[in-house]
């Protein structure tokens, strides 16, 4: 199969929610195709002919309820390594373990989520779906990164002060220590202290990677680990 060239599908019988899915894709990376596809015959065709650096889909299409478990087993066949990332109104509960049997990278269930996280999300499973196919790695200083050992004053980022709620600073320096090791959702329950649950520690998440970007716009070493959780990325 030929490799992916800029080129995602969003897979939704909804056409509002796929345009706002595909809407919000073309933001964040205005270089990338869109193909949104509408049924499962069609969205089966388009996978078996092309070559997609990541699929966005829903579970249930039309009348077929799970028809995204059969496209999702369908790439699997293909062993192309497709990037999955499932959107649906399906309780996460009890479909975020099932997706991941299925080799899929993530799940948000609909109306529990906003174009930012959707984003980091999607963005998050591009860029690690990039690396295992060996993009250039990102160039992080071993002493990029200075932390107060007792967190009371703000880290700094190559020299400059970052500013970080304190949720956001336990969580930056548990990444940095535990690196190159996966932190876990459960693990980071622990530091967030209060609300949770996976999408609070990715909303703390998304606050830490802009207040790096507001000083380094190339910040990329915080990764997210499908389904696992986020590692702080070795220095190379």
């Amino acid at each position: 199969m030929a490799q992916p060239k800029n080129r995602v599908a969003v897979i939704e019988d909804d056409r509002p929610t796929s345009e706002q899915l595909a809407g919000w894709i073309r933001a964040a990376r205005p270089e990338l195709q869109v193909d949104q596809w509408f049924d499962r015959d069609s969205a089966e065709a388009a996978l078996a002919r092309e070559a997609y650096d990541m699929v966005v889909l829903d579970i249930e299409l039309g009348r077929e309820r799970h028809a995204g478990v059969a496209l999702i087993n369908a790439l699997n066949k293909l062993n192309a390594g497709t990037p999955v990332l499932v959107v649906s109104a399906m309780p996460a509960a009890i479909y975020r373990g099932i997706m991941k049997a299925l080799d899929a990278w993530d799940y948000l269930q609909k109306t529990s989520f906003d174009e930012a996280e959707f984003t980091d999300t999607f963005l998050d499973i591009l860029r690690a779906a990039r690396a295992r196919t060996g993009a250039a790695p990102v160039d992080t200083a071993p002493d990029a990164l200075q932390l107060d050992p007792l967190w009371q004053r703000s880290p700094l980022w190559r020299g400059q002060r970052i500013n970080l709620p304190l949720t956001a600073q336990r969580i930056l320096a548990t990444l940095h220590q535990r690196a190159p090791q996966v932190v876990s959702y459960e693990e980071l329950y622990d530091v967030v202290k209060s609300g949770r649950t996976r999408d609070n520690v990715r909303k703390h998440v998304s606050t830490l990677r802009e207040a790096l970007r507001e000083v380094d716009p190339g910040f990329d070493a915080i990764e997210n680990v499908p389904m696992r959780g986020f590692r702080w990325s070795s220095p190379r």
